[in-house]
């Protein structure tokens, strides 16, 4: 690992550990925080529940203190403002008896008379007891006695002691008279009950005491004093009953009058429980000379709330999952980053070995093609010589060989440019029926053999003139019609062309599965089962039968012709959508095989490989061209019963200015000389029928179709045995028979016929006979009154060549060599031309090709030896330079020569130098250069023209691209 990326991870580990820490933090500072709240709360509570004790605590006693009061006005009243007094001793332990239940906080009452020494003995005698001490002893002399005359029951033992005998009883008995208030003592045990308690001290006085009377008056005015025990232990374990709840407080109540030595009076003498929180309330039992207070705290520490663990838990782990959610974007964005960078990378490498790939076809392209040239052109020169019939079969059937693996290759590299998206289609007028007509004549020779009908129709609403790619249309009905004738064995093939906006027939996205529906095996059906059809037997697609092909041929009837070579449609589209059919009746394809068909190199099965051979490339690349020209490809297809595929293409309207070009194929144009004529066809099919007036009414010549032989007669005499005015009796015309409507019978039946209608003078001539074979068998059937046998497939100009010479109009053409033959001799005838090639076997080949047309040819081995042959001046008129050669190739030796041409025309234009001395009155130099290379892929052609040569030739030769190249730069000498 690099040394940065290591820091990068040690980094991101570092920011990893951090990021926990924090959350690590973040829970300990909120579980803290909710803590402190939580116990900043209990104090809270602990505060409120303490004030709330003590405040019940000062309630109770006071309502006990009012009591007393009471109880001590009631004395006052009964005791002393009565007299006699009515109240004694059984009235007043009878009272507070019943009365005790006002008082629960109070042990017992007393009341204790103020007596002065001076009244002691009459008192004593008024009694019947001696005032006695608290010791229980007789009370010492001195100055003034408390004695309790009145008690209640549960404190009848305090009778007649006397209450100043207490030191502390004394203190209170003398400020409760003088503050005219209770007064209470220091907290004591109690005795019975052992419980700590205090006593309380009410001062009972004379009445006519004002209220606002001095501390004397109150002196003078008292007469007694009411006295009671509290219970303090009691009163706040009531308390404490009465308010228990949820939190456990414990409680201690203290006299604090000496604050450096509080006397404890509830709760345990050395306190417990938690001690960290404790609150102290103030109590106010009414005593101005006492003070009293309240001390709470918790019996144990509070609990730790549950939120302050699951709140920071839950914080913490949403910050882990907000970290992780970070973690993992950031990883994302690494590996996203990282494949892009990997992705551009692979992109480079990618372009490199497209690159590497384009280089690797052309140079496999030129090493396979280039020694095929020289096998290739060899046969063509040995053809050319005087062989016996073995030896020329021998040499045919190589030669045979030859194209169909140099036809292999250029599938292969088609499919190489289509998946490097190299591929382009050109754009160029073209004569679609010329192409169709020169397609099916490849495999004429082959559906003669095998017996099947193979035939073309193309709409009259289709323009004669398209733009576009005629080369790539030719190779997709090529390799349709090819696979057609492959497995067709018997019936027919056929291949029709319509306008797509106005056909009847619509594209089928999907694949039909099986007859009506049903996706078994396919029905078959009975080989006596006639359909309207080609040849009688059924078609996959039933869209295609003779009521919609019949109503076409009404609608094209019915369309107007606007255009003066004949061809009805309309000018103001630009772009012309054709649907192209090709129909046959071969085996089909197996339902399980249909959704592979345009896959690459993948045949139906193996046994249709075994049986028919094939790479199962050519549809693949059918598909890829269709839809670069705006297309669709669809298929239906029935096992044993055949396939029909349908495709879509679009091409643009070429105007009338466009004449002939050199795209267009080198046969001749059709004759004009049958326009006028007419012609009977006997058909009993009227597909077939409709096919051969189409080729007929190219000629110009007007067709009536009959089903049989009978109603020959009956279209020339007419209904009532009369000759019929028009053609028939104007001019000769022509009688077309198909094979399956002749036999020896007919032949003489219609022969003496023909003779009696001359004789009297109906037709002023016997028509010509012609018969339309389909095989070499059907020939045979043709007898004496037969005058010529057109051979199936039918192409317009084999027809008009066969009509010419049964009507006796001109001469066929020679087959030895066709009329190209004759342009290129008159282009090439006398011309200089210097081949370079570094392959000995293709100067031969090259060399022979173009002394074959009568050029003067020179052969170079090496780009350095062409440069020295074409210094300036030169003799030569052409040049065919080969790309790929040692030392110096085509590209650089092409750069070379147009530098040395430029320099030689800059020249002449300055004036500096002439060559006229030498005989050289050329006023630029420019030498036609012919790229000539085995390359046939699209990078190789622009780097040809970008080096400055002027067009391209592949090897091997054909004559069609031979005259297409040269007829650009030469000029023929006739």
């Amino acid at each position: 690992m690099a040394a940065g990326d290591r820091r990068w991870w040690l980094n991101r580990k570092a920011i990893v550990v951090l990021w926990m820490a924090a959350s690590v933090g973040i829970w300990v500072g909120l579980h803290c925080y909710i803590r402190r709240v939580s116990m900043r709360k209990a104090e809270e509570v602990l505060v409120s529940m303490c004030e709330e004790r003590a405040r019940m605590l000062q309630d109770q006693f006071a309502v006990s203190v009012n009591h007393v009061h009471a109880l001590a006005i009631l004395v006052s009243t009964f005791h002393y403002q009565k007299h006699p007094p009515a109240l004694d001793q059984e009235t007043f332990a009878d009272y507070t008896a019943r009365t005790a239940f006002e008082r629960p906080l109070l042990s017992g009452v007393a009341y204790a008379q103020r007596v002065v020494h001076s009244e002691r003995e009459l008192f004593e005698n008024q009694q019947g007891w001696t005032i006695k001490t608290m010791k229980q002893e007789p009370s010492p002399v001195q100055d003034e006695y408390a004695p309790v005359i009145y008690s209640q029951e549960t404190v009848s033992y305090i009778e007649a002691l006397d209450m100043m005998s207490g030191e502390e009883d004394r203190e209170n008995i003398l400020r409760a008279r003088a503050t005219g208030k209770a007064v209470l003592t220091s907290p004591f045990r109690l005795l019975g009950s052992n419980h700590l308690g205090v006593v309380l001290t009410f001062p009972v006085y004379r009445s006519g005491l004002p209220a606002d009377a001095t501390e004397e008056e109150r002196i003078e005015a008292a007469a007694g004093y009411l006295g009671g025990a509290f219970d303090v232990e009691s009163l706040v374990e009531n308390l404490l009953r009465q308010l228990a709840g949820n939190q456990d407080i414990m409680v201690n109540v203290y006299d604090v009058t000496n604050t450096s030595e509080p006397l404890i009076m509830y709760g345990p003498q050395f306190p417990d429980g938690y001690m960290s929180f404790s609150h102290i309330s103030m109590l106010d039992f009414g005593d101005p000379f006492r003070r009293h207070q309240m001390k709470c705290r918790y019996s144990k520490k509070p609990p730790i709330p549950l939120s302050a663990i699951t709140t920071p838990s839950g914080v913490f782990v949403i910050c882990m999952l907000a970290g992780y959610i970070l973690y993992a974007a950031w990883n994302r964005y690494d590996n996203v980053k990282e494949d892009c960078r990997k992705m551009e990378e692979l992109k480079k490498q990618a372009e490199a070995a497209d690159v590497a790939k384009s280089q690797f076809l052309a140079t496999v392209s030129h090493e396979i093609r280039t020694p095929m040239n020289g096998v290739l052109g060899m046969l063509d020169m040995l053809l050319d010589t005087n062989l016996n019939l073995t030896q020329k079969d021998y040499a045919q059937t190589a030669q045979v060989c030859g194209k169909a693996l140099i036809s292999l290759i250029n599938e292969v590299l088609d499919r190489a440019k289509i998946e490097a998206g190299k591929l382009e289609i050109e754009s160029v007028p073209f004569d679609l029926r010329a192409v169709l007509d020169d397609v099916i004549s490849l495999f004429s020779a082959k559906s003669r053999e095998k017996g099947i009908e193979l035939a073309v129709y193309v709409s009259d609403r289709v323009p004669e003139i398209l733009m576009g790619d005629p080369g790539r249309f030719r190779q997709i009905i090529t390799n349709l019609v090819g696979n057609s004738v492959k497995f067709t064995e018997r019936g027919h093939i056929f291949v029709h062309v319509h306008l797509a906006e106005h056909s009847n027939m619509f594209m089928d996205a999907k694949v039909e599965r099986g007859l009506n529906g049903l996706s078994g095996e396919a029905k078959l059906t009975s080989i006596s089962t006639v359909f309207d059809t080609l040849s009688g037997l059924e078609a996959a697609d039933r869209r295609n039968s003779w009521e919609n092909f019949k109503l076409s041929l009404s609608h094209e009837q019915t369309w107007p012709h606007s255009s003066e070579n004949g061809s009805p449609y309309d000018n103001r589209a630009d772009k012309v959508t054709l649907m192209v059919t090709v129909e046959d009746t071969g085996i089909g394809i197996p339902f399980h095989a249909q959704n592979r068909v345009f896959t690459p190199f993948m045949q139906a099965d193996s046994s249709t490989s075994r049986n028919y051979g094939g790479t199962g490339i050519g549809l693949s690349i059918s598909k890829c061209l269709v839809e670069l020209m705006g297309g669709q490809i669809n298929f239906v297809s029935r096992p044993h019963i055949g396939s029909t595929f349908t495709f879509t293409a679009v091409f643009q309207r070429c105007g009338k200015s466009v004449g002939g070009d050199t795209k267009r194929t080198l046969s001749e144009a059709l004759p004009t000389c049958f326009r006028g004529m007419g012609a009977i066809l006997v058909d009993r099919r009227p597909v077939r029928g409709a096919v051969t007036r189409y080729h007929l009414q190219r000629l110009g010549i007007s067709v009536e179709c009959v089903s049989t032989i009978n109603e020959v007669l009956n279209a020339i005499q007419g209904q009532n045995g009369c000759l019929r005015s028009g053609m028939y009796s104007k001019q000769p015309f022509i009688l077309l028979i198909e094979h399956d409507s002749w036999g020896t019978k007919v032949d003489v039946c219609l022969r003496d016929q023909l003779l009696q209608l001359k004789e009297n003078g109906c037709i002023p001539e016997m028509p010509k006979v012609v018969l339309l074979a389909t095989s070499e068998s059907d020939k045979m059937k043709a007898g004496s009154n037969v005058d010529t046998v057109i051979m199936k497939p039918l192409r317009a100009s084999t027809v008009a060549a066969c009509f010419q010479e049964v009507l006796g109009m001109g001469k066929q053409q020679s087959r030895d060599r066709p009329k190209g033959s004759a342009f290129l001799n008159g282009l090439l005838d006398g011309k200089n031309i210097l081949v370079v090639d570094d392959n000995k076997v293709n100067l031969r080949v090259a060399a022979g090709v173009l002394k074959k047309y009568g050029a003067k040819v020179e052969c170079a081995e090496s780009g350095r030896d062409a440069l020295s042959l074409l210094q300036l001046p030169h003799k030569y008129d052409a040049c065919f330079m080969d790309v790929q050669m040692p030392e110096m190739d085509g590209f650089e030796a092409t750069r070379q020569i147009r530098m040395m041409e430029g320099k030689a025309n800059e020249k002449n234009r300055n004036g500096e130098e002439t060559l006229a001395e030498e005989g050289f009155a050329m006023a630029e130099w420019h030498l036609p250069i012919l790229a000539m290379t085995a390359d046939v892929i699209q990078a190789t052609y622009e780097e040809c023209m970008k080096c400055g040569m002027d067009g391209y030739v592949s090897k091997p030769f054909e004559e069609a691209q031979l005259y297409q190249a040269v007829a650009k730069f030469l000029v023929s000498d006739s």
